[in-house]
């Protein structure tokens, strides 16, 4: 009778052992998983920061500087950082000034060495004599390179433009 108390005993204390570790490993991945999200959108605001400021050397760090990175913005593609960067990137923030570049309704997934995130953007600048207000929707890819995440895939576009009213013909 003692053997038998003494065997449920261990048995159970196995068990809340075996759980309590199984939870712990449990933790420690969703733990795991919550600080990637956090780094990834930690990527995406410097990103947005850096736009505001103008800054490429930023943007350099935060991009895959690779030929494999595209671009799809508003019914325009890039192939590559250089091509992305130099024709499109560099010459758009040279001619912005007082640029406020944001995102809202931020969601980000990570799965290993991949994440995206779909999120709203919002953008003003002045260029010239001209006020841009724009806004949209995008969805950006990154991959875990050498331990720091980088953007390899954008894609934003913008609202479509109500078309411009067309005067109808008057019938004789």
């Amino acid at each position: 009778m003692k053997n038998e108390r003494t065997r449920k005993l261990l048995l159970a204390a196995f068990a809340l052992v075996t759980f309590g570790l199984i939870g712990m490993t449990l933790a420690d991945k969703n733990l795991a998983q919550i600080n990637e999200v956090r780094a990834v959108t930690n990527v995406l605001t410097q990103e947005a920061s850096a736009v505001e400021r103008g800054d490429l050397a930023t943007l350099d760090k935060l991009w895959a500087n690779t030929a494999d990175v595209t671009v799809f913005e508003s019914g325009h593609a890039n192939y590559g950082w250089d091509d992305y960067r130099n024709h499109h990137l560099a010459p758009e923030l040279k001619e912005f000034k007082n640029t406020k570049y944001s995102f809202s309704d931020l969601k980000v997934k990570v799965d290993g060495k991949t994440a995206w995130a779909t999120f709203k953007y919002s953008l003003s600048a002045e260029m010239g004599t001209r006020k841009i207000e724009s806004g949209g929707l995008g969805t950006a890819i990154l991959e875990k390179r050498e331990g720091k995440w980088r953007i390899v895939h954008w894609h934003s576009s913008a609202p479509r433009r109500a078309p411009s009213p067309t005067s109808t013909p008057t019938s004789n």
